[in-house]
């Protein structure tokens, strides 16, 4: 859907002509100030009895006169919601509701299967002899064309299920191979499907004969249609062999086959067979330093140069672009505060990305009136805006090639090697300093997020393990039952030094560290991460009171959260941490980064 900044006012008391008032129940400007009497169900409040998101009685309440105006206006972003923009959302309230309608659904035996096949060398899980037979029974109804719409298995499906067996027969260690089970359910099944299955699937499974133990010569060869297609095909022969490719080779495939179109699938460049076994087949293989920088800059530069923002400090936030389904996000917030003393913030994401399909910010600011449609010139200027500092892009708009992916990224169901080097992005250059800050999970992913930090040559780089894998440190006290590996609120990260030693191989001198942060060290009382648990409203309201100045859970992270990343990234003013912690509630409690976001929501719909 293109947005049309003159369809709707962002927010009711914006309201340039007289509109029903959600307030009061009257007819008049929503911008009235003469009642302060409304339905209150959602934002919590220390002097009510009542609990966020329970349905109660009409109630009027009157504020406390300091925070009538500000109680009024957080109330008003909720009632807004933006009804014009999402009511193509079926429930715009929860995260799973953004999913796009038009996308089919994969078939969810094999997906299943798929979770536990399509992953590393040892975190991959064996299916038993009943899986096996399940999933490859559901296959051959499949393509005998006995399972229809939903039920039937994607092409994607099938090339990211083949590839991820090729691969664990050719290149995993014995442990996570082919079980009995699986050899016996292949070996009963094989010789049917070798029968109706396509050529690329064929060769996917198969590609040099030698894999099935039945005689085909259609792997070894299979060579694609058309150039793109036998590029890709090329470069599939390495990666089923578990090896890896150069620079240039990864990026010739993707700019190859990229953008997929939704609509005309017959025309694509190459079929989704290969490129979703491409993109899980390089993932198992754990890719290397140069297989992740060519995804990361691939297409820095599909729409030109990134304007540069005259800006003194640009920090980029990389969220997992999946989102959250069960804690708190405090990015968005954390961001209107830091903006408040000159650290600009640019975050970017989409509005719906599997494999968890959660929370984003693209989704908190399109339900609360913002224009998600932003190109990144137009987010220039609201970095630029002093009222404002801070901006959010979508990848729809900056890069709409890897855009096209989602609908292929749900159907391959585990995350490809874009799920790591989407977050580490620039879409908006500064002229003062940069720095990237990005969340990760899964061990051994720091390293490759900060070198490819060093790569964008930014002045400092961050990794946090947050919870989730997101960005947000948490108040929480380290359960005594938490997995192995490193714990969260673990930061690793450099600091670009102003003098230059002649030994500095890339004339930059860095300062790294790592450290697990503890907030109890910095004055903080433990408490429980508060949960959301897919609700978009629920994230809203828990941000809106925090940015009101109400203290709790929520309140206590987006500090936490501001002032250690200013402290780790070696921003100014904030050598001590105590001190960057008391600028970041100096933030809120006065209002500013209130009045912020409030500013980002309606000026994002007036910037041209």
């Amino acid at each position: 859907m293109n947005f049309n900044p003159l369809r709707f006012s962002p927010l009711p008391f914006l309201a340039t002509s007289p509109r029903q008032n959600p307030f009061s129940g009257q007819k008049g400007n929503i911008g009235n100030e003469s009642s302060i009497q409304f339905r209150y169900n959602s934002i919590p409040n220390p002097t009510l009895n009542i609990k966020p998101g329970i349905p109660h009685r009409k109630t009027s309440l009157r504020f406390p006169l300091a925070l009538t105006k500000r109680s009024r206006l957080i109330k008003a972003v909720l009632d807004s919601a933006a009804i014009d923009e999402v009511s193509d959302i079926r429930n715009p309230a929860v995260s799973t509701s953004y999913r796009n309608p038009k996308l089919p659904r994969p078939n969810q035996t094999v997906l299943e299967a798929q979770a536990k096949v399509c992953t590393g060398p040892t975190q991959t899980k064996p299916l038993n002899a009943e899986q096996a037979f399940k999933v490859l029974d559901t296959i051959l109804k499949s393509v005998k064309g006995e399972l229809k719409d939903e039920e039937k298995v994607s092409n994607a499906q099938l090339g990211a299920f083949f590839a991820a067996m090729t691969i664990r027969a050719n290149a995993f260690p014995e442990p996570t191979q082919w079980s009995e089970g699986e050899k016996k359910a292949m070996a009963y099944y094989w010789p049917h499907l070798v029968r109706l299955l396509p050529p690329d699937i064929i060769f996917l499974a198969d590609p040099e004969g030698s894999v099935m133990g039945v005689s085909s010569s259609i792997g070894p060869r299979f060579v694609g249609n058309g150039t793109s297609e036998m590029r890709l095909v090329g470069a599939l022969r390495e990666v089923l062999a578990g090896g890896h490719l150069g620079y240039e080779e990864v990026q010739g495939v993707l700019r190859d086959v990229l953008p997929l179109s939704l609509e005309d699938k017959k025309s694509a460049a190459a079929s989704e067979s290969l490129l979703s076994a491409f993109l899980i087949g390089q993932r198992m293989n754990r890719e290397t330093d140069r297989e992740l920088k060519a995804y990361c800059l691939v297409f820095d530069d599909e729409h030109g140069p990134a304007p540069v923002a005259d800006v003194r400090s640009l920090t980029h936030y990389g969220e997992p672009y999946d989102g959250n389904t069960r804690y708190f996000r405090s990015t968005l917030f954390v961001a209107a505060v830091r903006s408040c003393y000159d650290e600009s913030c640019l975050l970017h994401g989409v509005e719906w990305m599997p494999p968890k399909g959660g929370i984003t910010e693209e989704q908190m600011l399109k339900f609360m009136g913002a224009n998600t449609y932003l190109t990144p010139v137009q987010a220039k200027m609201l970095l630029e805006d002093e009222e404002v500092g801070f901006a959010y892009i979508s990848q729809r708009e900056a890069q709409p090639s890897l855009y096209s992916l989602i609908g292929v990224r749900e159907h391959i169901k585990k995350r490809p090697p874009l799920a790591t080097t989407e977050k580490v992005q620039q879409f908006v250059r500064a002229k003062g300093r940069e720095a990237i800050v990005a969340g990760f999970y899964h061990e051994g992913y720091e390293e490759s997020l900060l070198m490819l930090m060093r790569r964008r040559g930014v002045h400092s780089g961050l990794v946090v393990k947050g919870e989730e894998g997101a960005l947000s440190m948490t108040t929480r006290l380290r359960s005594p039952n938490a997995s192995k590996g490193l714990p969260v609120n673990y930061c690793s990260g450099f600091r670009s030094l102003d003098v230059i030693p002649t030994q500095a191989v890339d004339g930059v001198s860095r300062e790294s560290y790592n450290i697990v942060v503890n907030a109890m060290d910095y004055g903080f009382e433990p408490s429980d991460t508060p949960r959301t648990d897919r609700s978009v409203t629920r994230n809203i309201e828990l941000g809106l009171a925090a940015l009101r100045g109400e203290k709790g859970p929520a309140y206590d992270r987006i500090v936490l959260n501001a002032g250690m990343v200013d402290h780790l990234l070696g921003c100014d003013g904030a050598e001590d941490i105590s001190a960057a912690m008391d600028r970041a509630r100096e933030a809120i409690d006065s209002g500013k980064a209130l009045n912020r976001l409030l500013s980002y929501i309606k000026k994002s719909n007036r910037v041209t």
